[in-house]
């Protein structure tokens, strides 16, 4: 046994012992809600290995910083290797600090990164995030830098430990990887074919989250409703949300994100008979034109989505729909993008997030030809949003009148400290901003509004709360809440952002891959 082989046992048997005293960590994250999942799992780790969580705006300063990287934007690299520079002097004139790179482009770029920024001690993939306790001690105890990147999957990511950034509100991983091939998204070649949890497994994770005080799930998928393909179930997805409508304490169920090609009639019957499964839909379009579908290898045409989206309000009337759209793709004509206008106008989303297209090194779409320039490109993304932010703002008023119900969030409402208001999601999604009542609540509780007002993004409950139900999950945020106040003195965790999982106008959802 040479000593590598030595030094990597002792680290695998005894890491948790191995971090003495109270040292801190960060973990940035870029891109998708997979990542930020990631992360938790990531914080998790390094929790369980006796780091604490480094105070709030601590910038740097932490004895461990973990970047959680995203391949999906062309200058994605640029933006880790100026944050990387900005560390480099601080971490020589602070000994023992450690640097580590995680997730899709180090995945992608495992050769590159310590050759371009040699004071990282770790490199690791999107399949191997279980091992980065061990890999930051073995790179502590050898004074050199450690690039591993499995091939496949080691460990599901649900299965390692976590830290969750909510106390009511939780991802749940079903799946990993996508077995698309969509010529813009490099993905499929990061995180691997799909790969599935048992149902019985995901069940279980839910049940346990529920007995914890978590009232509301969202599934995460690259490819969400693509979940059954390992064993060749259509129906799987829509088995795991009837599944899901049968756990007692479980309130709200959403799931994200979908594609198109699977999008079944019994996942829209599931949706609209299961109480607990939120009136709410992330479809993801990219673009409403036949021709640039087909270039972008996405399996499915404009009659189909809008046959998707009609199918959809005829069974939910009130569901909320929201998309993401690439504008410029290669080849795109003006016709074209005509094309995605009028989709647009026909399906009237809630909310689209809109994205100029950007080459993804790797991609087939990289490399095509009639690359569309710039100009062209912002001067039809102004359109869009233009366009979408008028439908917007007409469907939120329809709104006004309504009386829902409203589960609260913390730190949603930027202004609601000045304005004395609350924040929180409507079933469909929709963030509600009310005034707050005499009585206490907390993020978790629920409270019935009417709505009074509406903006394009946001709607406002100006009236008094008509009636509040103290819940489990709100007991769970104030018990954490407790925790974390009666750590002891000089360890600064910094309370977490709490809040349920919302929609995240990242690359594309889901990694890009939809």
């Amino acid at each position: 046994m040479d000593r590598s082989d030595a030094v990597s046992g002792a680290v695998d048997e005894a890491v948790v012992d191995t971090a003495v005293g109270l040292k801190t960590y960060e973990v940035r994250t870029y891109g998708c809600q997979m990542n930020v999942h990631d992360s938790e799992r990531l914080s998790g780790l390094l929790e369980g290995a006796g780091y604490v969580r480094a105070p709030e705006g601590s910038d740097g300063d932490a004895d461990v910083v973990v970047f959680n990287t995203c391949a999906v934007r062309e200058n994605a690299d640029n933006r880790l290797y100026g944050n990387l520079g900005r560390l480099a002097p601080r971490k020589a004139s602070r000994p023992g600090m450690q640097i580590a790179v995680g997730g899709c482009l180090a995945q992608k770029d495992r050769d590159t990164i310590v050759k371009k920024a040699p004071w990282v001690d770790v490199v690791f993939g999107t399949h191997n995030i279980g091992k980065l306790p061990v890999l930051l001690e073995r790179a502590r105890v050898q004074e050199e830098a450690q690039v591993e990147i499995a091939e496949s999957l080691e460990a599901f990511p649900s299965t390692l430990p976590t830290r969750r950034e909510s106390a009511y509100a939780a991802w749940v991983s079903i799946s990993v990887g996508c077995n698309n091939t969509c010529t813009f998204c490099i993905v499929p070649a990061l995180r691997g074919k799909e790969k599935d949890r048992r149902t019985g497994d995901i069940l279980a994770e839910i049940e346990a989250l529920v007995a914890e005080g978590v009232s509301e799930i969202t599934l995460l998928g690259q490819n969400v409703n693509a979940y059954g393909s390992d064993i060749g179930d259509r129906e799987a997805f829509s088995k795991l949300l009837r599944a899901c409508g049968k756990i007692e304490g479980l309130e709200r169920v959403r799931f994200t994100s979908p594609h198109p090609r699977d999008f079944t009639d019994d996942v829209i019957a599931a949706m609209a008979e299961t109480p607990n499964v939120m009136p709410q839909l992330h479809m993801p379009l990219q673009s409403g034109s036949d021709t640039v579908l087909k270039a972008m290898r996405r399996s499915y045409r404009q009659e189909r989505y809008l046959g998707i989206i009609e199918k959809v309000r005829a069974a939910i009337p009130h569901a909320a729909i929201t998309t993401d759209i690439i504008v410029g793709f290669p080849g795109e004509t003006e016709e074209d993008f005509e094309q995605t206008l009028h989709v647009v106008r026909e399906a009237r989303f809630a909310q689209a997030f809109t994205f100029q297209y950007s080459k993804r090194p790797g991609t087939p779409a990289a490399t095509m030809e009639d690359q569309i320039p710039k100009e062209v490109v912002q001067a039809r993304y102004e359109r869009l949003v233009a366009l979408q932010e008028e439908i917007s703002w007409d469907e939120n008023k329809k709104q006004v009148g309504r009386t829902l119900e409203l589960m609260v969030a913390e730190g949603e409402g930027r202004k609601d400290g000045a304005t004395r208001r609350l924040s929180g999601r409507a079933p469909d999604n929709r963030l509600v901003h009310f005034t707050k009542p005499d009585e206490e609540v907390r993020p978790g509780d629920v409270v019935t509004v009417e709505v009074t007002y509406a903006a394009p993004h946001h709607l406002l409950a100006e009236g008094p709360v008509l009636a509040v139900r103290r819940t489990r999950a709100g007991d769970a945020w104030e018990k954490r809440n407790a925790a974390e106040a009666a750590k002891p003195a000089g360890v600064m965790l910094g309370l977490p952002g709490i809040g349920a999982p919302a929609p995240s106008p990242a690359p594309a959802s889901a990694c890009g891959c939809d």
